[in-house]
């Protein structure tokens, strides 16, 4: 099977481009935005080699697993950009409820999960059974005429996961997912042009932050947040409007706008 676009997708004006390999699916997408690519593009691989996750780590996608980047050319201001992130999460979400057979139950645990198959944990992280299946990383250049290139990267672990990383991981074949990466990435597209719209150009983003609580990992439990370098320990309330991170420590409200959270045990004994 090849890699192609939903239908909606493609009346949507999205366009594809697959590889067998590459170094970085982002890296691609910023080098087609500074040679004036308009944007709307998906570049797609099952295999990366020099993938990146958030603050410079690693993101390792060995052959079959998705390493996906949606690149967006618009006038956006960063900070309405950043919600973005938050978009690529639900519709990834989506997409793997689609796809997923409803007799592979993934129980979520040990992120205060209520139930829900697969779950978001904040700031782009996506988990299974408390293990972080999938993650998001956003990268921006500026362009001429005050536009942003926007780099939506999403990895998710479809046939294997990393086993020396200091965080629960797993992948869809560890669940007894028998399918493949293009039949995920086909499903995330179509996932996407229909959150993106709910989202519509930030008119709807009450909707997709009420969206992205209801399947929030550790809402109402003991986090631990790793703040440049200082750890905050309180309970996960919500996010705000602007995507922040809510907790309420020692009766105080705190609001975090970039930070590690930490679960359970790790949450109790301190973040790593």
């Amino acid at each position: 099977m090849t890699f192609s676009l939903a239908p909606t997708a493609i009346a949507a004006g999205y366009r594809l481009e697959a590889h067998d390999s590459v170094g970085s699916t982002n890296a691609i997408a910023l080098e087609r935005a500074a040679n004036e690519d308009r944007g709307r593009l998906w570049v797609v691989s099952k295999r990366q080699e020099s993938g990146r996750g958030r603050r410079g780590r690693a993101w390792a996608t060995p052959e079959g697993n998705l390493a996906a980047t949606l690149l967006l050319v618009e006038d956006y201001n960063l900070k309405l950009a950043a919600t973005l992130g938050f978009v690529a999460g639900l519709a990834l979400a989506d997409a793997l409820a689609a796809v997923v057979p409803n007799r592979i139950a993934v129980a979520v645990d040990g992120g205060g999960g209520r139930g829900d198959r697969f779950e978001l944990k904040w700031p782009n992280d996506v988990l299974a059974n408390g293990a972080k299946l999938a993650g998001i990383l956003l990268e921006s250049s500026l362009r001429p005429g005050n536009r942003v290139a926007l780099a939506i990267g999403i990895g998710v672990n479809v046939v294997a996961h990393p086993e020396d990383v200091p965080y629960p991981a797993t992948s869809l074949r560890a669940l007894g997912f028998p399918g493949d990466a293009e039949t995920l990435f086909l499903a995330l597209s179509d996932a996407w042009a229909e959150n993106v719209r709910i989202w519509n150009g930030g008119a709807g983003m009450a909707d997709i932050r009420q969206r992205w609580l209801d399947r929030a990992a550790g809402l109402g439990s003991e986090v631990a947040v790793r703040v440049d370098g200082n750890v905050v320990r309180g309970v996960f309330e919500t996010i705000d409007e602007d995507c922040r991170f809510v907790i309420r420590a020692n009766g105080d409200i705190i609001k975090i706008a970039a930070g590690d959270v930490h679960f359970g045990a790790v949450a109790s004994a301190g973040a790593a």
